[in-house]
């Protein structure tokens, strides 16, 4: 029996404002999910790499361009979206220079948030977001 399964990238980035740390996140143009706070990403395209594919999610949904991303982990909860059986690659990187953002392709909107004071966020990204956390305080230096 042959299993459908899709592939998505997300991004965590994060930026540095004097005692706080800020976080980038999107509002969903569209279903599942739609109006709801999440990390920018989306399906993995099948000539690309990981990295590449969550460049270029980053950009199209934010207007951010960055260097270089590490990858954090794989999420593949069976239940983690209600489209089916879709298996997430999480990226973690740092801003260091000002960059304008702007909502493109599936975001409605775009904005930084206090990593202490976030929305109520779509598909398990708030789990996703937890682990970026502690790996921020292992590696400061992404």
């Amino acid at each position: 029996m042959r299993q459908e399964i899709a592939v998505t990238v997300d991004s965590i980035i994060f930026k540095d404002v004097g005692s706080s740390i800020k976080i980038l996140l999107i509002k969903r143009k569209n279903d599942p999910f739609r109006n709801s706070w999440a990390l920018p990403g989306g399906f993995l395209e099948a000539t690309e790499s990981l990295e590449d594919g969550a460049k270029r999610e980053l950009k199209e949904e934010t207007g951010v361009e960055i260097e270089r991303l590490e990858q954090l982990n794989t999420y593949g909860t069976l239940d983690r979206d209600p489209r089916g059986r879709i298996i997430s690659i999480a990226f973690v990187g740092i801003l260091n220079e000002k960059f304008q953002i702007k909502a493109g392709d599936d975001a409605k909107e775009v904005n930084w948030f206090n990593l202490e004071e976030l929305p109520d966020l779509a598909f398990d990204h708030s789990e996703i977001i937890k682990d970026a956390k502690s790996y921020l305080c292992k590696n400061k230096n992404i």
